[in-house]
C-alpha cells in the first residue's frame, strides 16, 4: 500500500470511488458533481490536494484537501473502494493528512458530514476532531454535523 498525490489520469478514480460511496449513503449532490467532475480546477488550482491510496497499481481509496482560505482546508471526499474495507486503510490515510496538515502548519482542517456515518465520525473523533456549529448555506444538503480540528 501506498499513498500517492493527485495526478490527473487518477481524475476518473477519484470520481467513481466518491460517486460509489455517495450513492450508498445519500445522493450526488451538484456540488459533488461539480468537484468530482472538475476537480483539477475546483479542488487542484485553487490550493487543494488530493491524495490516492494505491494497491498492486489499483486506486482503492482517496481523500482531498480543499482549500477555504490562508491556513484553513476541508477535509472531504475521503472514500475507500468497498472491496478493500477493513484493512484500516481509511485510518492510515487520516494518519497521513493530518500529518501532510500539520507539516505545512496550516491552523485547521474543517470537515462537514453526516451522523447517518458512524464509522466516519468515530474516526474524527478519534483524530481530535470536535463538532462545532453549522453555518447556514451548507455546501452540501447531506450534511447535519460540522467538525474541526485546530492545529496551532
Amino acid at each position: 500500500m501506498e499513498i500517492i498525490p493527485y495526478e490527473s489520469r487518477y481524475a476518473e478514480d477519484f470520481r467513481l470511488l466518491n460517486e460509489a460511496w455517495l450513492e450508498k449513503y445519500f445522493v450526488v449532490e451538484s456540488y459533488d458533481s461539480k468537484l468530482l467532475s472538475q476537480c483539477d480546477d475546483i479542488i487542484i488550482k485553487p490550493g487543494g490536494f488530493i491524495f490516492f491510496i494505491r494497491i498492486a497499481n489499483k486506486i482503492v481509496g482517496t481523500a482531498a484537501y480543499i482549500f477555504k482560505s490562508k491556513g484553513v482546508f476541508e477535509l472531504g471526499k475521503m472514500a475507500v473502494d468497498p472491496s478493500f474495507q477493513g484493512r484500516n486503510l481509511g485510518q492510515k490515510l487520516m494518519v497521513y493528512m493530518l500529518e501532510f496538515a500539520q507539516k505545512h502548519h496550516w491552523d485547521k482542517i474543517i470537515l462537514y458530514s453526516s451522523t447517518k456515518l458512524k464509522n466516519a465520525l468515530y474516526i474524527y473523533k478519534k483524530h481530535g476532531f470536535i463538532e462545532v456549529p453549522l453555518e447556514s448555506n451548507l455546501p452540501y444538503d447531506r450534511s447535519d454535523i460540522k467538525m474541526e480540528l485546530n492545529l496551532k
